[in-house]
């Protein structure tokens, strides 16, 4: 199925809540915002039960943190002409940063709304 990608493109398996996947391929280019567009006018027949009212709540989870909707895929260093496996969620708001057991660098009054890779 994804052995065919082609050399200076990415190959994303979305993955649901449910488990249903789907593949898209996407340049290095994509943004987070771009591929939500895209999956969302593209919505998959089979993915009918899970379909949303806006491509803006369509959040993208790769190694376990959301996707900012400015950043490309090309900044993440994926792989061209290869897989990669992110989670497809529904979800009105980003959390904030520092809200998983950080709790002690909120009073310091940095903002850390950016993480770099």
């Amino acid at each position: 199925m994804s052995s065919n990608v082609p050399a200076d493109m990415i190959n994303l398996r979305l993955i649901l809540v449910s488990g249903k996947t789907k593949e898209f391929l996407f340049s290095p280019n994509d943004s987070a915002a771009d591929i939500a567009k895209h999956v969302y006018d593209n919505w998959p027949m089979d993915w009918e039960e899970e379909q949303v009212s806006s491509p803006n709540i369509l959040r993208l989870i790769y190694q376990g943190r959301f996707l900012h909707g400015n950043v490309t895929l090309g900044a993440l260093k994926l792989p061209f002409g290869k897989t990669t496996v992110m989670h497809l969620v529904a979800r009105e708001t980003l959390p904030e940063p520092n809200s998983q057991g950080q709790r002690n660098r909120e009073k310091t009054g940095e903002s850390n709304c950016c993480v770099i890779l």
